[in-house]
């Protein structure tokens, strides 16, 4: 049955489509040059926004327009640190102020790891005779 489905037609899909009537987009060719010296042009569309790089299509490089087109220069912003945000949200008096207070109930025994608390428990109960 599948060899009838495919009889009169090759695989891989001709058109049967007639050209006529059919108006093609306006296109224009655009230059290439990769820092090795390959030289390329690529078909695009008239109304396309032109980049100022391309891929080479031999070595992989990034080729700049011939035709003058300037690349973008992205201004990066410097990153932020985890100090940074935090001194966003508090000044460095309070954060003075919140470490002190966070040790002395660490070292009173009120926070922090169980293991740390039970050593100083043992060490606070008198000897028994």
């Amino acid at each position: 049955m599948a060899e009838r489905t495919l009889r009169g037609a090759r695989l891989g899909g001709q058109s049967f489509e007639d050209e006529r009537g059919i108006e093609f987009a306006a296109r224009q060719q655009v230059g290439y040059r990769c820092p090795q010296g390959h030289e390329f042009e690529i078909t695009m569309s008239i109304e396309a926004e032109v980049p100022a790089i391309w891929e080479c299509p031999r070595c992989g490089l990034e080729a700049e327009s011939t035709a003058g087109i300037e690349r973008e220069v992205k201004v990066e912003k410097p990153q932020r640190t985890h100090w940074d945000m935090l001194l966003e949200r508090r000044s460095e008096k309070e954060l003075e102020e919140i470490l002190t207070e966070r040790l002395e109930l660490l070292r009173g025994g009120e926070i922090g790891p169980a293991h740390l608390h039970r050593a100083n428990a043992r060490k606070k109960k008198p000897a028994k005779a």
